[in-house]
């Protein structure tokens, strides 16, 4: 498969810099001006897309108050399923100027899809990809038919188990797909950090040979920078201009300054891991003279001993390393030896073990 994937011009993967998505969802607060406000925020910030839902409320759930259509805990309990998607989704008729305001200020614009009408007003809005909602990762139909449009596919893993991860990523790839991410995911609002399971994401990589990445819902920037160590090349935050304003999303939501810190904190991340490195880098190289090493510490005349009195591993670095100080100490001096010369194997007698 492709080691990297290629969104609206942007490389992702392994030498490229993260990338940074800033989920919308229900922030827009029923405004399509505060929306196309998050948009301008997002790219000031240097996210390198926003991500919408696209759904209708009667696409996603029915209007029923069963207690199975009634949120059971967390963050939204008690709400109504239909009328918290009344209340979170994007108006599709917000959808084209959305996508033409963000062609004005070259920002990456994509969504979620959740049923085939989606994916008909996402394709005719030129979407340059998609990503697959962590509870539609089961919808293996939807998974096929955003993959037949040709377009790069995110899918987010939250509540999956491996085989299901298997079986959504075997019918994305038999439906064609050439360019997939995917991303950890722990679909809890807030997720506790220690529930996280950051380790995930190079088994991801590891098992199915994709580009990975985060979809979060920690509250801060601090473990989404962490699996940018561990190998996410993709991170997804909520995102709104100020949590005091309220919305659905808005508890676990970054504010501009926190994306920000996070795509900053994101690139160092990725800049920090490197290679594997066992010589002086660079910028240590200019300190190397600064560790001990063996010295003249009062002058020795030829054919002198050389003991603890006139030798010791002192700084700077220039002379013999100390580990070899049993090999010296007892030799005599090669010829006269001046304090404060840096001890060489031709000012000792007899060749010294390397």
């Amino acid at each position: 498969m492709a080691t990297t994937v290629t969104i609206d011009g942007r490389v992702i993967g392994p030498g490229n810099l993260p990338y940074v998505i800033a989920e919308l969802s229900g922030n827009h607060n029923g405004s399509l001006d505060r929306t196309l406000r998050l948009m301008e925020a997002a790219k000031e910030a240097g996210a390198d897309a926003v991500k919408l839902q696209t759904y209708r409320p009667d696409t996603i759930t029915i209007d029923h108050d069963a207690p199975e259509f009634v949120v059971n805990g967390g963050l939204w309990d008690g709400r109504r399923l239909y009328e918290l998607y009344e209340e979170a989704h994007t108006p599709w008729e917000w959808h084209e100027e959305i996508f033409a305001h963000a062609r004005k200020i070259d920002l990456t614009v994509f969504s979620s899809p959740f049923d085939p009408t989606a994916v008909e007003l996402l394709e005719g809005l030129g979407a340059p990809a998609y990503k697959i909602a962590s509870p539609e990762l089961v919808d293996l139909p939807l998974i096929r038919l955003v993959v037949a449009t040709g377009k790069p596919v995110i899918m987010s893993t939250g509540m999956a188990t491996l085989v299901e991860i298997e079986e959504a990523v075997t019918a994305a790839r038999e439906a064609g797909s050439k360019e997939l991410v995917l991303l950890h995911c722990t679909a809890a609002y807030p997720t506790p950090p220690a529930e996280a399971n950051l380790a995930t994401i190079q088994d991801l990589a590891r098992r199915f040979d994709a580009v990975v990445g985060l979809s979060d819902h920690t509250l801060g920037t601090a473990v989404p920078t962490a699996a940018v160590a561990l190998g996410a090349h993709v991170i997804e935050k909520h995102f709104t201009l100020d949590r005091s304003e309220g919305g659905v999303d808005s508890a676990f939501s970054l504010e501009p300054e926190e994306v920000a810190r996070l795509v900053t904190d994101a690139q160092v991340a990725a800049a920090a891991i490197g290679a594997p490195a066992y010589a002086p880098t660079r910028s240590e190289a200019s300190n190397v003279k600064n560790r001990r090493s063996l010295y003249v510490v009062a002058p020795v005349a030829k054919g002198e001993p050389l003991t603890p009195r006139n030798v010791r591993s002192i700084r700077p670095g220039l002379g013999l390393k100390p580990g070899r100080i049993d090999m010296v100490l007892g030799r005599r001096a090669a010829r006269d030896l001046a304090f404060g010369e840096p001890l060489r194997e031709d000012m000792v007698e007899g060749e010294l073990e390397p």
